[in-house]
């Protein structure tokens, strides 16, 4: 069933069906929070990624660090968001990259006021389906 707000462009709104798809890999991620779990992914990634359960899909969108894919396949940015900081990547700078505006562009928008809604409210008003 479709849902209103899946006409947002840009966004992944993660609702109770993302959250029973992306369940193992939102699971992985937050096993980062530990130390010794961010040195025995960084050792050897795709023997740690054997302990969950993911789709191949999700499981190639963390190996290849694919950040937008990784909200598309259920997960939820709080908890994608550990494995980018087990790359020394902050929220900020994580942001600058799920936009494909880098860091410096997306840091001066957002202290600018953030994006202009104008053709950024629905998918539809694009012209496009």
């Amino acid at each position: 069933m479709k849902k209103d707000y899946e006409d947002i462009p840009g966004t992944f709104v993660f609702d109770a069906d993302r959250s029973r798809e992306g369940y193992h890999l939102n699971q992985f991620c937050i096993t980062l929070r530990l130390q010794k779990n961010r040195d025995a992914f960084n050792a050897n990634e795709e023997a740690y990624l054997d302990g969950f359960p993911m789709t191949p899909e999700q499981r190639e969108a963390v190996l290849k660090r694919e950040w937008n894919r990784l909200l598309e396949l259920g997960g939820n940015v709080y908890y994608t968001s550990k494995l980018a900081a087990n790359d020394g990547i902050n929220f900020q700078n994580l942001a600058g990259l799920m936009t494909g505006m880098g860091v410096e562009s997306y840091r001066e928008m957002m202290l600018n006021g953030g994006r202009s809604i104008d053709g950024n409210r629905y998918k539809s008003e694009w012209g496009e389906e």
